[in-house]
Formats: structure tokens, sequence, C-alpha cells
């Protein structure tokens, strides 16, 4: 009897298989470009863009082909806050933070006891003057200004954020993030001084034909099994269970080591998907909404984004856009400018 021999099911790049502990996903940006580095936006479903293929060693050179992408609602971010780094013993910390006094009420609803800068102004005016509480007022600022005298100590600067879902009708409760900011920390300190109180469009971050690398968090499926979960090879009719692993290991060592696919979780995990392409851009919903709307999310209201082919999680869930940290380039079908959506 010949010796049956197959790679592992499944991959281990992907351990452990556990839920995600948030469903806002987080990304660092890369760039030395003095502009947000990153954007947070929602998925609404996909369609199918017809154009004529670019890709001169593609069979279809020429001709007008047909290929999947995905809607991105895109509303706007506002920043309600600034955060500066400083270097410790331990590594990089925290310093501090300025807040924006003109915050967004629907903020509140994801912020509990959030405090304005002059509610804190107060509490540190009150504080005693002992030795104690001398080292812990020297860090604590309050003002874009205090920061400039700090800048020895400082080591870099980022954006806090929120969404505005209630533009596009989606929900009232925002998404909160922090964003990174290119260029040297006195140029991101002046942007962070720019938009402290204001929003930032997808455009100032992104442009048409940009390659993107997109976070999200997946699809739960729920508790499944090692078929479904690893692709383990079902056994024959005669064995007495089919749908198991043949062998989970030797007699010793003593237990079950934890390469071997074994049922569990499966679904709503962090991934990240890289070189995406950005179609287009537009503030045009009619383009891209069915006669019924898009099933699970409804109707696209206000500016929306087109990416070549499909994006982890389901519709209406939050995503991270970045641009791609490693070289892209497209394969197959590159499409220059987009002929025509097909709506479904």
């Amino acid at each position: 009897m010949s010796q049956y021999n197959a790679p592992r099911r499944g991959s281990m790049a992907y351990y452990p298989r556990v839920r995600a502990k948030k469903e806002t996903p987080t990304i660092k940006g890369k760039g030395t470009e003095n502009k947000p580095l990153s954007f947070l936006a929602y998925k609404v479903g996909m369609v199918q863009v017809k154009g004529k293929n670019t890709h001169k060693n593609s069979p279809t050179f020429g001709m007008d082909t047909i290929v999947p992408a995905t809607v991105i609602a895109t509303p706007t971010l506002k920043v309600f806050g600034v955060r500066a780094y400083t270097k410790r013993e331990i590594g990089i910390e925290v310093l501090s933070d300025v807040l924006a006094t003109n915050v967004d009420k629907f903020l509140l609803r994801k912020i509990n006891n959030f405090k304005k800068p002059s509610q804190k102004k107060q509490t540190k005016e009150n504080k005693t003057e002992n030795k104690n509480e001398k080292k812990e007022e020297k860090n604590d600022f309050y003002t874009l200004e205090d920061f400039e005298k700090e800048m020895n100590d400082i080591t870099g600067f980022t954006l806090l954020v929120h969404t505005t879902p209630n533009e596009i009708g989606l929900k009232k409760t925002p998404d909160v993030t922090e964003i990174t900011i290119g260029g040297t920390k006195e140029e991101q300190l002046n942007y962070a001084k720019e938009k402290l109180g204001k929003e930032i469009k997808f455009e100032e971050v992104f442009n048409e034909q940009d390659f993107l690398d997109v976070k999200a968090v997946t699809k739960g499926k729920g508790f499944s099994g090692v078929v479904k979960r690893f692709n383990v090879r079902s056994l024959r009719p005669k064995n007495k269970k089919r749908r198991v692993v043949g062998s989970v290991g030797p007699w010793h060592p003593h237990t079950i080591m934890f390469t071997v696919a074994r049922p569990g979780q499966m679904g709503y995990h962090n991934r990240t998907e890289s070189g995406k392409k950005l179609i287009k851009i537009s503030t045009n919903p009619e383009e891209v909404n069915p006669s019924n709307g898009f099933s699970g999310y409804g109707i696209v209201k206000g500016q929306y984004a087109l990416v070549y082919g499909s994006i982890p999680g389901p519709a209406k869930r939050c995503i991270a856009l970045r641009k791609t940290i490693r070289p892209a380039k497209q394969k197959g079908v590159q499409l220059e400018a987009v002929e025509k959506i097909i709506k479904k």
C-alpha cells in the first residue's frame, strides 16, 4: 500500500484563531508626506465595474472587461485631540493629550466622562503643591504651546479622530481611533494645530489609482469543526467518525500539540489585505445605488470610493485604510478609467 503524503492543513501564520478584542481596527501608516497616513471608512457591498483592460500582457488587452469592486462609504473624520509621545526607559509612552473644545455631541455617546480642556485646567489649579505632585504637574500639558516647549523630549504626534456615521444615516455612535501623521515632529505639530477641531476628508489622504492596505474584522462564523476551519480531509465511510483528524499525535509527548487542527472559533478575526487598488472616488452615490439598496446596508449617502476586488468583513463593518507599505503591482486586469458601473 502506498504511503499518503500531504502538506499540513491550515496555516500557522494566523494563530491563535480567537475573536478580535474590538471591532474598530487600528492601523499604522508609513510615509514622509505631511498628512494623515490612514483613514476609517465603512464597507457597503460589491458591484461590477466595466472598462478597458490596459494590461499589455493580458489576453484581453484593449478589450472591454468586467471586474468586481467593493463600495466603501467614506464620511469625514473629525479631529478631537492631539497626542504626544515621549521616550522612557521602558520604551515610547504617551506624554499627554490636547483635546478640542468644539466636540461633536455624538462623541459623548462613545467616550464616558469626556473632559474638555477647560475642565481639566480647574482640576490642575486645585492641586496642592508638594514634592510628589510637582512631578505630575511637569508632565501635564493642556495647550499646544506647551508641546513646543518640550519638543526635545517628544518623539512624535498623532491625531485622535472619530468617524461621522450619522452623516450617512448609518448610526449615531462613532468609531474612535488614533491615526499617524507623516513628516518631522515639527511638521506634525503644525498640521495638528491646523486640524484640531476640524474635519479630514477622504481625498486629503488618498488619490485615485493608489494601492491600499485594508484592515478589518472578518465575518463571524461561530464554533466550527476541523473540516470547515482547517480544510481537513474527510475520512473514509469505513471509519467510525469522518469529519475528524485521523491522528491527533503520538503517545509521547503525552499531550496534544498546538499545531494540530482542533475545532473552535472561526471568523471575527483581525485580517489585513494588501495591494487593493483604489479605482474611483465620487460624491454621486446614484452611480452605485441599486434600486432596492445594498443587501444588509441600504442606500449609500454622501461620498464613496470603489476598491478593486473584495475586502474583509460584512456590510456596515468599520474598516481601516492606508497606502500600501510594500511595493504593489496589480495583476491580471488593469482598468485605467471606469466606463460603467453595473448595479445588481
